[in-house]
């Protein structure tokens, strides 16, 4: 396997998930309610327009999204932190292989080469 520095993308990921963990608990901060108490407030400061409603409801969808996929990040981080712990960073969970730095450093909790990658996404 190719040296890679492990001290350093340890680092990056651990960087990586403090920023994402601050952005998920300022996306709960800024919506602590629920959708229901959300649209009543709107209505109650409209004059419960449909759109308002809506758009209310489509905001908090979206911030719903921002948040599973803010998970799903930090998941892939820790399970590159375990990697590195055991010693398999850097190689592909699929096939074994070498997976290139250049991938590691666009993606720092890659677990799988491109080609892999590919395929499982059908490309």
């Amino acid at each position: 396997m190719t040296s890679i520095d492990i001290e350093a993308f340890r680092s990056a990921l651990v960087d990586e998930r403090r920023r994402v963990e601050h952005a998920l608990a300022t996306l709960r901060d800024e919506h602590r309610g629920s959708l229901d108490d959300e649209v009543e407030e709107v209505a109650a400061t409209s004059e419960n327009h449909l759109a308002d409603n809506a758009s209310a409801t489509l905001g908090r969808e979206i911030d719903y999204t921002l948040g599973d996929n803010a998970e799903q990040v930090i998941s892939e981080i820790d399970a590159a932190l375990k990697r590195i712990e055991d010693g398999t960073y850097g190689t592909c969970t699929n096939c074994g292989q070498e997976i290139p730095v250049q991938r590691l450093e666009a993606n720092p909790w890659a677990s799988l080469c491109i080609d892999c990658k590919r395929r499982a996404e059908g490309a």
